[in-house]
């Protein structure tokens, strides 16, 4: 039988009105004569609610003890999902993820997968069920011990089953109805895209977008699984929300398909350092070691280089602001063991990222000139730039983010389809 993977989100399977509401949309795709396999994440705030009770209990917790904990929010989804379908009469059951049993690495709270074995779920399909209920989120190490894989995990589970069980598509069930050219928040002029090619989705979604986890975007893309993001709470049929997909399913592309934003954002600039092969490595290593994600960096003379006799160099980055604290920790250590030297640290904590992205960029000249002409145009003073061959990303101050990105938006004039 054809397959289809299923992923609902926390707000999806809320509460057991909505799950009922999921339920109908798994029964009309095994009426349609489907197989399907059903990922669910834990309840909306269920997680939250679990982590709150592992941190009051042990601040310094053993983290094998924390995924037992907070797994347990998707195994209670995944039960009563399975139960719901089958007071509608489907054939359905629910598994654990040491029950497939999904495969993953040892590291608790932030697991890979190694591998999803076919046989067990190939085994009850062959015995008459439609419908596999999986606990998302969540696998088994090689220990035996419960993992799970960090926030978001549910999508990229959802994602790894399409791509081992070869699935037609994986529909990403949220609340949401689609992806948008930009957050309809910021401006009413967002247009619900039909279709983005993965390299896009994977831009938007590691530059703020919320739609999707990075991880499962970078997964789709390797195996080549067709996402389809909809909405759980419209009536949907085949032509429903937004496809990623691979660029040649993409018959023609804007230059710009959307813009992304990240509010949090500081910028970091390390005064007077060094300047000498490996200075780079001896400051972004630390920072690494420190879990630190850092995102733009530019290097430049330093104004204090004709006070020095050896070349210095000013070396300026981003990061997110809930990281700075240990950034300044990691930075701070390097020097005082010898590893690099600078005069001051200077951190700024109010900026915010606005990026462009688009596949057409590599066909296009002039996509910088415009971007930075319209932020001129609204008085938006540009920090810091970074670019790679399908983005643009720029650090400005946070109180001018929202003026950047209604402004691109105009410029590109995303709200125009074709």
């Amino acid at each position: 039988m054809p397959l289809l993977v299923m992923k609902f989100g926390g707000t999806s399977v809320a509460n057991l009105e909505r799950i009922r509401n999921a339920a109908q949309k798994v029964r009309a795709e095994v009426a349609r004569g489907y197989d399907v396999i059903v990922i669910v994440s834990a309840m909306s705030g269920k997680t939250n609610e679990l982590v709150g009770w592992v941190n009051e209990t042990s601040p310094m917790y053993d983290a094998r003890e924390y995924d037992a904990v907070v797994s347990s929010g998707e195994n209670v989804t995944a039960g009563l999902m399975a139960l719901t379908l089958q007071e509608m009469d489907v054939p359905a059951r629910s598994w654990q993820g040491w029950q497939v049993p999904i495969q993953t690495t040892s590291a608790h709270g932030a697991a890979r997968f190694i591998d999803i074995p076919r046989a067990n779920l190939d085994a009850k399909f062959a015995e008459g069920f439609k419908v596999a209920v999986i606990a998302g989120f969540q696998g088994v190490s090689a220990e035996g011990r419960i993992t799970t894989l960090g926030r978001g995990g549910s999508d990229t589970t959802a994602v790894a089953f399409a791509a081992a069980f070869g699935a037609e598509r994986c529909d990403i069930y949220t609340d949401v109805d689609g992806i948008y050219t930009t957050d309809p928040r910021i401006t009413s002029k967002a247009r619900k895209l039909d279709k983005i090619s993965f390299e896009e989705m994977l831009e938007l979604a590691s530059l703020g977008a919320k739609v999707l986890q990075t991880r499962s975007v970078e997964l789709a893309m390797r195996y080549k699984v067709r996402l389809r993001v909809l909405s759980s709470f419209d009536d949907t049929d085949e032509t429903s929300g937004t496809l990623v997909c691979d660029e040649d399913e993409i018959m023609e592309s804007k230059v710009v398909s959307g813009v992304a934003y990240s509010r949090e954002e500081a910028k970091l600039t390390l005064v007077t350092v060094e300047d000498r092969p490996g200075i780079a490595a001896a400051i972004f290593g630390p920072l690494s070691d420190a879990g630190v994600n850092v995102d733009m960096i530019v290097q430049n003379i330093s104004e204090k280089s004709q006070d020095h006799e050896k070349p210095v160099t000013d070396m300026t980055f981003s990061c997110p602001v809930d990281q700075v604290a240990r950034a300044r920790k990691a930075l701070e250590a390097a020097r005082d063991a010898g590893q690099i030297s600078y005069e001051t640290l200077e951190i700024d904590t109010d900026a915010a990222k606005v990026s462009v992205v688009g596949i057409g960029m590599r066909s296009h000249a002039g996509v910088a000139a415009r971007m930075f002409r319209a932020l001129a145009e609204e008085g938006v003073n540009i920090k810091v730039i970074a670019t790679s061959e399908i983005k643009i990303s720029v650090l400005i101050d946070r109180k001018y983010m929202e003026l950047a990105v209604q402004a691109l938006h105009d410029a590109f004039e995303l709200d125009k389809a074709g």
